[in-house]
């Protein structure tokens, strides 16, 4: 019986970490990567490439050719532009061709990973969970949008065609290994003293290994057609800006940014951005993102993943010290 596991966006963030957790847990890894891309987190891991595109239907059904399982990792997260074809070309085409594969092979785990952001988030008290509809429309990022789209597809496909699909939903992951930068952007900008202040918004932190090991924990537990949120601390950004800039030796950013001040630097920008025809650093959805606090419980996942709660300031110390090895930090 194969124990060959297809994992795509093997070469993300996230991805690398799940590839390794496949590895210590003796599976064979087939990684589908892009032509050209870089695969320097995956360096010396014994690990089956092939090349292809979750765009083109073909690749899918190449690639998942004598797989047991199928790890869909691979996304386009980008939030600036918010509106922009290639997200949901990427996100939702991209995972209904690989639950055609899944079908069409006749695969026994599908595990698909979304994002927190899928569900409505709660206050820290009462933090979203599972059950709680998506509210991010109002922001009108098609990164957001399109996620959900895909997750209702990948719903709609276990309840029509009994494909065995489990769904894992990240919250925003901290921990080494992150080489674009993505979400360790924050915890650079903290280090470099890059940002001014802090709005009133905050966020679920996870380590990014943690994720893995819930994700590949996804592919033996958890229920058939079932959403998991992969998450752990709830913090404030000014709790998690105090806790990257004490791992970073600085000071942490100390300027109060009201929720109406942030909105009106991310119009200003929206306008300049119009009128320049070049992208802002800060649009108007990112502001209206960040004066929320997106919390979310993630006991579901901790119950039946058996998902790990690594302390958030270990992670950002992995993190801060993978950055500094690698001379990103100045």
């Amino acid at each position: 019986m194969s124990n060959t596991i297809l994992l795509t966006g093997a070469n993300g963030f996230l991805g690398s970490h799940i590839a390794r957790e496949l590895l210590a847990r003796r599976y064979v890894v087939r990684a589908l990567v892009r032509r050209g891309s870089s695969r320097s987190t995956l360096a010396g891991l014994p690990i089956d490439f092939i090349e292809g595109d979750i765009c083109r239907q073909n690749d899918l059904l190449r690639a998942a050719d004598g797989c047991a399982g199928v790890i869909h990792a691979a996304a386009l997260a980008q939030v600036n532009p918010a509106r922009n074809v290639a997200v949901w070309e990427v996100n939702k085409t991209g995972t209904e061709h690989v639950l055609q594969a899944v079908k069409q092979h006749g695969i026994r785990r599908l595990v698909y990973v979304g994002t927190a952001n899928v569900f409505g988030f709660g206050t820290r008290e009462q933090p979203g969970d599972e059950q709680q509809p998506y509210s991010g429309q109002r922001y009108g990022v098609d990164y957001m949008d399109s996620k959900v789209a895909a997750t209702e597809s990948v719903k709609l496909a276990v309840h029509r065609d009994n494909v065995p699909a489990i769904m894992v939903h990240p919250s925003f992951l901290v921990g080494p290994l992150d080489s674009k930068p993505t979400s360790g952007a924050m915890l650079l900008a903290v280090a470099r003293r890059q940002l001014p202040g802090y709005t009133m918004g905050g966020k679920n932190f996870i380590h990014v290994r943690d994720a893995a090991i819930g994700t590949v924990n996804a592919l033996t537990m958890g229920s058939i057609g079932e959403s998991y949120i992969l998450g752990n601390e709830n913090l404030t950004y000014r709790q998690a800006f105090t806790l990257m800039a004490q791992v970073a030796g600085v000071q942490p950013p100390r300027l109060s940014l009201s929720p109406g001040l942030t909105r009106l630097y991310g119009q200003f920008n929206d306008w300049l951005a119009t009128l320049t025809g070049k992208h802002a650093q800060v649009t108007l959805p990112m502001a209206l993102i960040a004066n929320d606090g997106h919390y979310f419980s993630s006991q579901k996942a901790i119950n039946e993943l058996n998902l790990p709660q690594t302390p958030i300031r270990e992670a950002l110390q992995e993190a801060y010290d993978w950055f500094t090895a690698h001379g990103y930090v100045y």
